[in-house]
């Protein structure tokens, strides 16, 4: 294969398979017997938007012996770890990752489970990659099962994210660009500049991997060959040598976790670096339709009985990317109406002195527009959102600093609301206000995945207990959806809130 070529403009996604055969097909339902059958999955998200192509799944935000016991013990082919190693400086990263990995690893012996690894990552290649994989290889050794491969097989097929050829593109209103043309590649923590994965691995291996030392499965592997040529090739790896994935359709995928069910079978070992496409294939899952609020009415629970914070009729959107693609939906949102945006202003939260003040301020906006105290034709559904000017720091570790500081206070804020008030729903847009909303404002710590609110992307989770149990809590992801996808994610859950309502479910 040649290097990306030129690119003078966005492609038709027709022009990138065109000359490929066709996809391979796979018997769904098979495979999901034969996946159900094997290694346990283990994913490890850097951040929560990992489950949204998944379904019925369980999500864990802590690891402790009894949490893992619990997720082990659940008749799932795999759950979630929410690490949110995304949000940390690299050396903190591989810190908590390799005291995850221990976890499983233990926490796997005692069930007596075998399982194997999953670092799912950004579609658009963001993330402490190869420092993750690294901590993978490193306890699979030590626990006497040395890896064989890694894995790489970034796609996302709703949103356009493709493989084709080795480099990685996306999809634009004007067509297919190399993921290394879009503003995600001059991200400020995590930018590059190769979309042609074998560059991009020895991009980020600093040369220790080159290009030439990196496998590939293609689309002629996947399509011509079928299962038994990715087997070929996987079954050739040793030592933690790296293979990039093609992948532009679901059934690419499929054909992917066939050939990998049957190197495993063989005795090889892998780890993954992956997108969230690739996760729902090697759990054996299709592409569900999107749920409906009725799905949503009839799968949540109630509250608790004992819960005696009043219920407002609003719900609370917690905007924390500053992708373009946010800004825009955010503005889609607000001209839909019934949305009242409260501010957290970056430079005043940077502040030490203004920042508590600031904080507490805007907590008693947002509980008194979702209903606390405002008159009945004045409450709204509140968009919590940062100042849209990004505001960056000297260096990768300081951007990712004030990110965590900004976050912080978007958690306090939303913390503070719940502790008083029951919302309807709670919508967090962004990966680490994901995370740090889920487990520092919610208190989630065990959850399940039920399914998206748009095809294959935006995840309901269902909390299993504490302040948000029975209340929708929707990952959006920063970088996902059209312009409409975050005001049409809100309105299924207004329709929630009048099904619930009809039901008496208060």
């Amino acid at each position: 294969m040649s290097p990306l070529p030129a690119v003078t403009g966005p492609v038709d996604p027709d022009e990138l398979v065109r000359g490929y055969p066709p996809p391979w097909q796979i018997d769904a339902a098979d495979l999901a017997h034969r996946v159900a059958a094997g290694r346990r999955v283990v994913v490890l998200d850097d951040d929560p938007t990992g489950t949204q192509s998944v379904a019925d799944v369980p999500v864990l935000t802590a690891w402790s012996p009894p949490d893992l016991a619990w997720a082990f013990a659940q008749d799932t082919p795999g759950f979630f770890v929410l690490t949110n190693t995304r949000s940390l400086a690299e050396a903190d990263a591989v810190a908590l990752g390799e005291e995850i990995a221990g976890a499983v690893v233990r926490a796997g012996a005692e069930a007596g489970v075998d399982h194997m690894l999953v670092s799912r990552s950004d579609s658009t290649l963001r993330g402490h990659f190869p420092a993750e994989t690294d901590v993978l290889v490193r306890a699979a050794a030590a626990a006497g099962a040395p890896v064989d491969g890694i894995v790489i097989v970034p796609a996302m097929i709703e949103p356009g994210r493709l493989t084709v050829g080795s480099v990685h593109w996306m999809r634009t209103p004007d067509g297919m660009i190399p993921v290394s043309h879009s503003e995600f590649a001059r991200d400020a923590t995590f930018g590059y500049t190769n979309a042609d994965l074998r560059d991009w691995v020895a991009e980020k291996t600093g040369g220790r991997v080159g290009r030439g030392a990196v496998a590939t499965v293609t689309l002629t592997d996947l399509r011509g060959g079928g299962p038994a040529r990715v087997a070929e090739v996987l079954g050739g790896l040793t030592d933690a040598q790296p293979v990039v994935v093609d992948a532009a359709t679901d059934d690419d995928l499929r054909v992917l976790v066939e050939g990998l069910l049957v190197a495993e079978a063989a005795g090889k070992r892998f780890v993954h670096r992956s997108g969230p496409s690739f996760v729902r294939a090697r759990l054996g899952q299709t592409a569900r339709a999107p749920l409906t609020a009725a799905d949503l009415a009839a799968t949540l629970p109630g509250a608790d009985p004992a819960d005696t914070r009043p219920a407002v009729p609003h719900g609370l959107v917690v905007a924390g990317s500053h992708v373009g693609l946010t800004t825009r939906q955010l503005d889609r949102l607000r001209a839909a109406g019934g949305t009242t945006d409260v501010e957290l202003d970056v430079p005043t939260l940077l502040d030490p002195a203004r920042r508590e003040p600031h904080v507490r301020a805007t907590a008693e906006r947002a509980i008194d527009l979702l209903g606390g105290s405002a008159a009945p034709g004045d409450a709204t559904d509140v968009v919590l959102r940062t100042s849209r000017r990004l505001v960056t720091g000297a260096d990768a570790d300081e951007s990712l600093a004030i990110a965590r500081s900004v976050s912080a206070a978007m958690v306090d804020v939303v913390a503070d609301v719940v502790a008083r008030v029951r919302p309807r729903f709670v919508v967090a847009k962004g990966g680490i206000t994901s995370s740090d909303t889920a487990t520092g404002a919610l208190g989630v710590s065990r959850a399940w995945a039920r399914g998206t609110l748009l095809p294959g992307i935006v995840s309901v989770w269902e909390p299993v207990a504490g302040p948000a149990r029975g209340i929708p809590y929707v990952v959006f992801a920063g970088n996902v959806g059209d312009d409409d996808g975050l005001a049409g994610a809100v309105s299924t859950l207004r329709s929630l809130v009048t099904a619930s309502t009809s039901k008496g479910n208060r």
